[in-house]
């Protein structure tokens, strides 16, 4: 808590010594807003811990603005597209996946660290330009047509397999099946 708000710190960079004292400048994002926020702390500067608490979801429907989400009790949560962040890029239908709330309110959601997806479209591969670690762009399936997703997948990658992507970086990982 800073000001009274929930931060989360996404970078933090210290400087000093023992001697002289340490500092921190942190690199935070607001939990209800997003907005990003960077300021230096001393390291005798006291804070609350903000605690988050977790629930199993299921991705249900898009109600513009909202996305709705379930959980096993059938109770409906709505979070705001600009906090689902990267996690846009990979919602399908009944996708399961972990809704993070603070003070009772759902404020954002956390994917599986690895989603299997189905690639829609992705060009041929060129024949001769094999000289290296030679990628190509690939559409992936996911719910909403208009965030329609690509990623990097190698020339060997064709449209309607099945590859795992890594949801923390946006990689490629593996083909399933083809």
């Amino acid at each position: 808590m800073v000001d009274a708000k929930p931060f989360i710190v996404l970078r933090s960079d210290v400087n000093g010594s023992s001697r002289t004292g340490f500092t921190y400048k942190w690199k935070m994002k607001n939990l209800l807003t997003n907005a990003p926020f960077e300021s230096v702390f001393r390291g005798d500067d006291k804070f609350d811990v903000v605690v988050l608490d977790k629930k199993p979801v299921t991705y249900s429907y898009f109600a513009d603005p909202l996305y709705v989400f379930m959980d096993a009790d059938y109770e409906q949560y709505e979070i705001e597209e600009e906090n689902l962040g990267d996690a846009l890029n990979y919602l399908k239908d009944g996708m399961e996946c972990e809704a993070v709330f603070y003070d009772g309110k759902a404020i954002s959601v956390e994917l599986p660290t690895t989603i299997q997806r189905q690639i829609v479209y992705s060009e041929p591969a060129v024949k001769g330009n094999t000289s290296g670690n030679v990628t190509k762009e690939a559409k992936i399936e996911n719910a909403i047509e208009s965030k329609q997703f690509t990623i990097q997948v190698p020339l060997f990658v064709s449209q309607d397999d099945i590859v795992e992507i890594d949801t923390r970086t946006n990689e490629f990982k593996k083909v399933v099946r083809n």
